[in-house]
């Protein structure tokens, strides 16, 4: 099973791609991973990547893509994998297609970004164990303080309504274009595309992925 996994920042997408991995036995597979792995083994497309960014450059989708490809050759990848990340802009999608990197499903959690804001910067955290609270949903014993050492609870700087706002702006502007581009992609190539309510409740979601996916 291969299968891309879509939706803004705060959907839901990290949860659903454990369970999708877990039934199909398949790797998740994060540029950001690949770009590591590809640098620290010094592959030659790994070094041409270093290089960009040393000089602090975007690595070119060529380069990307390249990657992709090798690492989908993988043996772990044998039964499918799931994209996390990736493809972000529509120049990587038709790039994918035209590599010859097929999809056999494409699946969209849909949320509102009003639900994701109030997600996301409700969201608190005691950084010294990683417990994670939400003031309406999920709230600490005692207001600002971590239920076990009763220490200070933080809002990360990634979850602040303002950094929320502005990751939404850049999903709606660079990658939301994939939904249109998977949904009406045609042809022995198209993969299945399956758009889910995220918010539902996550073993809801999870029960109504993996049945669009066959398990």
């Amino acid at each position: 099973m291969k299968v891309l996994l879509l939706g803004a920042p705060g959907a839901g997408k990290g949860t659903q791609a454990q369970f999708i991995t877990a039934a199909f036995g398949i790797p998740q597979i994060s540029t950001g991973d690949m770009l590591r792995a590809a640098i620290k083994a010094g592959t030659p497309l790994g070094l041409e990547a270093k290089k960009i960014i040393d000089e602090g450059g975007l690595v070119r989708d060529d380069i990307i893509i390249g990657m992709v490809k090798e690492r989908i050759a993988q043996d772990d990848c044998k039964n499918g994998f799931l994209f996390d990340g990736f493809p972000r802009t529509l120049a990587q999608a038709e790039a994918m297609v035209e590599a010859g990197v097929d999809l056999d499903a494409v699946v969209e959690i849909d949320v509102p970004d009003s639900v994701i804001v109030d997600r996301m910067s409700g969201r608190r955290v005691h950084l010294a164990s990683g417990r994670t609270y939400h003031i309406a949903y999920n709230p600490p014993k005692v207001e600002g303080k971590d239920d076990v050492t009763g220490e200070d609870l933080i809002q990360r700087d990634d979850d602040k309504e303002e950094t929320v706002k502005k990751r939404l702006d850049v999903y709606h502007g660079q990658t939301e274009v994939l939904v249109g581009f998977y949904s009406k992609l045609t042809g022995e190539h198209a993969p299945k595309y399956i758009k889910v309510d995220g918010t539902q409740a996550v073993e809801a979601v999870k029960a109504e992925v993996l049945g669009a996916l066959g398990k």
